[in-house]
């Protein structure tokens, strides 16, 4: 077996590990962190572990909950909520890392394309405000609640 805390047991490969495996893998951490320290203490690591998760959750569903707001709220608590877990959790920090370099790729795009991308971001706002104007205006929250009877 591999000296590293994060190392495949010797002779499996990723892909012969248990789903269980992979998503309870611990995220890479540097050697002499506080999280290194953390770890090391073997009555503390599944408390910290879990308060990690908890604290996570708490944003990612912050976030879905601002789904039914228009506008982009919901987008900076989830991302929140995964860097969190992308900081103690191996499947986290796939995703998240996975979303870094799709936002690095728009971001160049958007450089290379300035013009176009100023007309989407642009159309977009004009969308979210329009969208809550009408909300606001026709009442469109209050309707749905009569309609559904709550």
């Amino acid at each position: 077996m591999s000296g590293s805390p994060n190392a495949a047991p010797a002779g499996h490969s990723a892909s012969d590990r248990s789903p269980e495996e992979v998503l309870t893998e611990p995220a890479k951490v540097p050697p002499h962190g506080w999280r290194a320290r953390m770890r090391a203490r073997p009555s503390f690591r599944p408390v910290y572990r879990v308060c990690v998760f908890l604290v996570g959750l708490t944003f990612i569903i912050l976030g879905l909950a601002l789904a039914v707001l228009p506008g982009p709220l919901t987008i900076p608590p989830v991302l929140l909520g995964l860097w969190i877990w992308s900081r103690e959790f191996r499947f986290a920090q796939r995703i998240f890392e996975s979303f870094l370099e799709r936002a690095k790729e728009t971001w160049a795009h958007a450089k290379r394309h300035p013009i176009s991308s100023t007309i989407v971001t642009v159309g977009g706002l004009a969308g979210a405000v329009a969208i809550g104007w009408a909300m606001a205006h026709y009442q469109l929250i209050d309707q749905a609640r009569e309609l559904v009877g709550i």
